[in-house]
């Protein structure tokens, strides 16, 4: 196929509303040596695109000031260095920004097969979550099956995909959701309990299910007032997994809980991390979670489809907070 010059992308000029984001033109990105060029079906909406827009989320050095941070679509180009893919190939990848496009370059290491028989929209939404969620849930919080997991947020994307590595690996979860009939999905997705925030005391509920003994991790996407409370309904030896501060980035904890229970805090950024890192995360996602989606065990979920020219309607649903699972924008 013949490679355009220009291109349409969201790339707001200035920090803002939903409001600024708008099509406008710009050149197709050219690959590196160890890149592929992706012409992009569809590209999911995350919270950070949010911060982005809202001119409080940096970029790293060097990436593009077009949003999205994650694609499907068809290679049509690589780079000298590239022995794995080829043009033609369905991929799905996670990118440090650019996604948001018609064309979008991604460093080879950081691209999957879009597992067959899956929809290019559906898998646009799979790289961010799965990534954030195994690197920080596998990787720092070292899950084993038989324990338990609350999680935080359980109907956004991060939750969605955290309670499907829960039962894809034999962790008994909890999911604290804004209503009930959030409540509801959840456990259709997975949740063993779902816990409405606005109305119940999560800490009190998640001690009375798991009988007071606590959860063995707790994935927070929250932070502020949330954390102490995270640690009173945590098992001793447990896991707090730390990957946004929606409440806020401080917090008061009391040592003596942490020192008692033998508790572990830790937390991570993906956005930052290298091109190797992120590689290694692909390599085992292949091998542990893509053949589930491939047996049908896994499931991409797909809150809406919505074109690229109403990227402003997107980032207005998540800032709503009424979505179940991934908002994907598609391309014209």
């Amino acid at each position: 196929m013949t490679i355009p010059t220009t291109m349409t992308a969201i790339d707001p000029a200035a920090p803002g509303g939903p409001e600024v984001l708008v099509p406008v033109t710009r050149p197709v990105p050219q690959p590196g040596p160890a890149e592929v060029l992706v012409k992009v079906a569809a590209a999911g909406v995350n919270r950070p695109d949010v911060l982005q827009r809202l001119g409080l989320y940096p970029m790293p050095p060097g990436t593009p000031s077009i949003l999205g941070l994650e694609i499907a679509g068809t290679v049509v180009a690589v780079g000298d260095e590239v022995t794995r893919w080829r043009i033609g190939d369905a991929v799905c990848a996670l990118v440090a920004g650019g996604g948001y496009a018609e064309y979008c370059t991604a460093p080879a290491g950081q691209c999957l097969a879009v597992p067959a028989g899956m929809a290019m929209v559906d898998a646009a939404g799979l790289p961010e979550t799965w990534f954030t969620v195994w690197s920080n849930v596998m990787d720092r919080g070292h899950a084993r099956a038989g324990e338990s997991i609350l999680i935080h947020g359980g109907t956004s994307g991060i939750g969605i995909t955290a309670l499907q590595l829960a039962q894809e690996i034999g962790l008994t979860a909890i999911a604290t959701c804004g209503s009930d009939e959030k409540c509801a999905a959840a456990r259709q997705h997975g949740a063993a309990h779902a816990i409405n925030y606005r109305t119940q005391d999560f800490a009190a509920e998640t001690l009375a299910f798991t009988g007071g003994r606590g959860v063995d991790l707790v994935l927070d996407m929250v932070g502020g007032d949330y954390v102490p409370k995270n640690l009173a309904c945590m098992a001793d030896d447990a896991r707090h997994l730390s990957i946004a501060f929606q409440r806020g980035l401080s917090a008061e904890i009391n040592l003596s809980i942490v020192m008692r229970k033998r508790l572990t805090l830790t937390g991570s950024t993906l956005r930052p991390r290298s091109i190797a890192f992120k590689t290694a995360i692909a390599e085992t996602l292949e091998g542990a979670i893509w053949p589930a989606f491939e047996a049908g065990r896994l499931l991409a979920v797909t809150d809406m489809v919505l074109p690229l020219a109403e990227a402003a309607a997107a980032h207005a649903r998540m800032e709503a907070g009424t979505h179940v699972g991934k908002i994907v924008l598609q391309m014209p």
